[in-house]
């Protein structure tokens, strides 16, 4: 071992090598968890969800949170707050 390391071997800079690929992994998997493993997705993936008042308002019609009357209140007051472009009729 001793004449690897005096007689034109590696030397003591092979220790760098480890500790380099270590530096990567830990950056990866700080981008990752950064990105896609704490919800930050891109606009491509299906849990985006459109969050304008009208499709929060649909949203929760679906759901069964507000009734009829209820959702055709608020969607009168927010046709006139935020328009629909002319469109008449469910959300």
């Amino acid at each position: 071992m001793l004449t690897l390391a005096y007689d034109g071997g590696p030397g003591p800079w092979i220790l760098f090598f480890p500790l380099i690929w270590a530096t990567v992994i830990v950056g990866a998997v700080l981008v990752l968890r950064r990105t896609v493993w704490r919800g930050r997705r891109g606009p491509w993936h299906p849990a985006c969800e459109d969050n304008s008042p009208l499709a929060v308002l649909g949203r929760r019609f679906a759901a069964g949170e507000i009734d009829e009357q209820e959702y055709g209140r608020r969607l009168t007051v927010l046709d006139e707050r935020f328009g629909r472009g002319g469109k008449k009729g469910a959300a």
